[in-house]
């Protein structure tokens, strides 16, 4: 019996060495931003892209930036990529999209990928205050505050 993924018509791209020779390859080329370790500043970049069909990264852009400087960077790691990319069935030239975070910090900056990290440490927090002015009527008022 064959394997059911060679029965597959598209194949998609990878990074030669798999998942960890790519955040190999972040860590050693990252650079934090000189405005960015003034801030000290830290989260997420997403960073979406096309591979095309020879492999390499085109038309890179962010979906959720941090600024000072890191979503340029982002966007210029993102863009050093070269996937390989299978012989597919009958010639058929594909442009794969993708998308990768990359987290940024004081510390050594790490990559993420969302296959592996879901959620990507997003977390809500929440604050509730009370309105202490007299109300005229018998409705409670809560305010919510969303950080992300």
């Amino acid at each position: 019996m064959s394997n059911p993924t060679e029965k597959r018509f598209i194949k998609k791209p990878f990074y030669k060495g798999g998942q960890e020779a790519l955040n190999a390859f972040i860590s050693k080329n990252i650079q934090y931003p000189a405005p960015a370790q003034q801030v000290q500043a830290a989260g997420v970049v997403i960073v979406q892209y096309d591979i095309d069909y020879k492999g390499f990264v085109k038309n890179a852009k962010v979906l959720s930036g941090i600024g000072h400087g890191c979503d340029e960077e982002a966007v210029r790691l993102i863009s050093l990529l070269k996937f390989e990319v299978p012989k597919q069935t009958a010639n058929v030239k594909v442009v794969f999209h993708k998308t990768t975070h990359i987290r940024f910090g004081p510390g050594k900056p790490t990559p993420i990928e969302q296959a592996m990290a879901p959620t990507n440490g997003l977390q809500v927090q929440y604050q509730i205050t009370y309105n202490q002015q007299p109300s005229t009527s018998n409705a409670k008022t809560y305010n919510y505050t969303v950080s992300f």
